[in-house]
């Protein structure tokens, strides 16, 4: 047995004095360690914050504010304060939404929130009854930003740091994996009957039958498909079909955007390609009923078009894109249509836009304010121009320039415009003793009570002012006023095909409309009217602006819609639409006995039952 000898008091006093100080060290270090990481999270991570206000400026406490990805996908959800204000801090570098909802106000979006390493974005945030909106200030970095830009330089010349700087493409995450092929699905249904024609777009006739129904593929794409059927007053059917594919983050890609009733700032992350086709027979002009005959023309559309947006810098942004669209009617006829318009944001000072389209109406561009399901059965009614000369058919197309401008006021929004246009085989309803003009020279209408005229060519121009005013929580009125030239008779010797046209001579016209829209508490109703006034003896061609919300209206019209019960979880609503009730802004021409009469805007009346689910 060996013997143990005790250790000596002093060595074992010295180990525990410097296990102590160790332990002591690390403790104190500790708030070194956790403030030095706190401050590198700063550095490289950014914030979101923001107010909400009522159109008063009176904070909204309880506001639900939701914050979305670049997928559209939820990553953050708050409340706003008794001050009106939020929060989302210790965000990754990224590009977000946001969306703000408050009950009895209509919800705000916001897209395209980029947000960088140490930046601050400021939101302010104005709920209303009628046009809610999110304003951003501008961007600014914190001095404590990892990298400044003159050492970004640094690196980017560098080319031994080059290849760690170069951005790699994204894959597909297991997140994505695992939601389900399909989600977010929304329809509508919508059974309507009344007038519609060529000229104003629409192939329902007595009744028609539209869907559309939008859905979400694997979290990362969204497609919208939407169809018309239809039977005019003669019994001849028509049919289209329009189908809408865009990567999550597009314009009308995500639900985000489908779910909301009110404008969006249309901000895209990539492009929306879009492709319709249509079949409509046309009743003949010897009366024929029936597509059997083989007498009655057959109308055959097809269109390939798509949009894209490009932030050129924090405050120019440019929208663009094309549509190619191909017309089968007595021969074919091909027609490429470029669009682009550019915006630049002054912030507090207004937005100016400079916008330009040739060959078809942009509709890619000016559609905006309602859900994505009814911009696509809108579009889908919205029919090429055409007419008929020389016994061979004619698309009529337009070449625009327009300028426009636009500030907004708490809940006021100021905006004018300046535009000129270049008109081509220009389309017009023409009635009465339409005889003279010759059977090559025109196209008989879907529900055979106007025949299509084709009037030429012709150049026109003007400018528009506009003031819109919510007021309150559920109603909104707006006022436009602006001179423009119009079409007015020079008394032709004789009446026929040619003479018809050279009888048309341009005069400058004044012009003005009112509106109102309101929203009752109660049933849920929304009504909205308008009255257009101009020299109702002078024909006024429509002229559909790509920078201002609000176009020139032609006499009065009315708009309903009423919400029903929701039935297993459907909802229903009735709509009634009156156009031109008192039949005003029809053309004259009188010669020999004979007048003729044309008009852009006929009168119509249309009823409808949606069904949404």
């Amino acid at each position: 047995m060996q013997n143990s000898r005790p250790k000596a008091p002093g060595m074992s006093l010295r180990k525990s004095a410097i296990a102590f100080g160790l332990f002591t060290g690390l403790v104190s270090l500790t708030p070194v360690v956790r403030a030095a990481d706190l401050s590198l999270t700063q550095q490289i991570s950014g914030q979101i914050e923001g107010e909400v206000r009522n159109p008063s400026g009176v904070a909204q406490m309880g506001a639900s504010v939701m914050l979305y990805n670049a997928f559209g996908q939820l990553v953050r959800q708050a409340l706003s304060n008794d001050k009106g204000g939020f929060v989302f801090d210790a965000l990754m570098p990224d590009t977000y939404s946001i969306r703000v909802s408050l009950v009895s106000f209509v919800p705000a979006i916001r897209r395209n929130i980029a947000v960088l390493a140490g930046s601050e974005k400021l939101l302010t945030i104005n709920l209303a009854g009628v046009f809610s909106s999110v304003e951003l200030a501008p961007s600014s970095s914190s001095r404590g930003t990892l990298m400044s830009d003159d050492w970004k330089w640094v690196l980017r010349s560098s080319s031994s740091t080059r290849p760690v700087l170069r951005f790699l493409p994204q894959t597909s995450s297991s997140r994505a994996h695992s939601r389900p092929r399909f989600s977010d699905t929304t329809g509508l249904v919508r059974v309507s009957a009344g007038d519609s024609n060529l000229v104003s777009g629409g192939p329902q006739e007595d009744l028609g039958t539209a869907f559309a129904l939008a859905t979400s593929l694997n979290g990362s794409t969204r497609v919208r498909v939407s169809g018309n059927f239809a039977y005019a007053a003669n019994g001849l059917p028509s049919a289209g079909f329009r189908t809408t594919y865009a990567r999550a983050g597009s314009a009308g890609a995500t639900s985000l955007e489908e779910t909301s009733d009110v404008s969006v700032d249309g901000t895209t992350t990539g492009p929306r390609m879009t492709l319709t086709v249509r079949q409509i027979y046309l009743p003949s002009l010897s009366g024929a009923v029936s597509p059997d005959q083989g007498n009655s023309p057959v109308l055959r559309t097809g269109a390939l078009s798509t949009i894209d947006k490009f932030q050129l810098t924090d405050h120019l942004a440019l929208d663009y894109g094309f549509s190619f669209e191909t017309v089968s009617l007595f021969g074919r006829i091909n027609n490429f249509s470029p669009f682009a318009r550019a915006d630049y944001d002054a912030g507090d000072h207004g937005t100016l836009q400079i916008a330009f389209s040739a060959g078809a109406a942009p509709t890619e561009l000016v559609t905006g304010g309602a859900p994505a399901l009814d911009q696509d059965i809108a579009a889908l009614g919205q029919l090429p121009r055409i007419s008929r000369r020389d016994n061979q058919a004619e698309v009529e197309r337009t070449k625009v320039y327009e300028a426009g401008y636009q500030v907004k006021q708490g809940s006021r929004t100021y905006s004018a415009s300046i535009f000129r246009e270049e008109v081509t085989n220009g389309t017009f309803l023409i009635s009465g003793a339409t005889a003279i003009a010759g059977a090559d020279d025109l196209l008989p209408d879907i529900n055979s009570r106007g025949v299509i005229f084709n009037l030429g060519d012709y150049q026109r121009g003007g400018f528009a002012g506009s003031v819109t005013q919510a007021l309150g929580n559920r109603m909104g009125v707006a006022a436009a006023a602006g001179r423009s030239d119009a079409l007015v008779e020079a008394q032709p010797s004789s009446l026929n095909g040619d003479d018809l046209r050279s009888g048309i001579r341009k005069a400058p016209r004044a012009w003005a409309t009112a509106r109102a829209d309101a929203s009752l508490p109660v049933t849920g109703t929304h009504l909205a009217g308008s009255y257009g006034w101009s020299d109702f003896r002078a024909l006024m061609p429509n002229h559909v602006s790509l920078t201002s919300k609000i176009d020139q209206q032609i006499g009065w019209n009315f708009y309903a819609r009423q919400p029903l019960p929701n039935v297993h979880g459907m909802r229903m609503e009735l709509t009634a639409e009156l156009r031109n009730l008192l039949a005003q802004g029809y053309l004259s021409m009188q010669s020999n006995g004979q007048t003729v009469i044309l008009t852009n805007s006929p009168r119509a009346v249309r009823g409808g039952l949606n069904f949404i689910f």
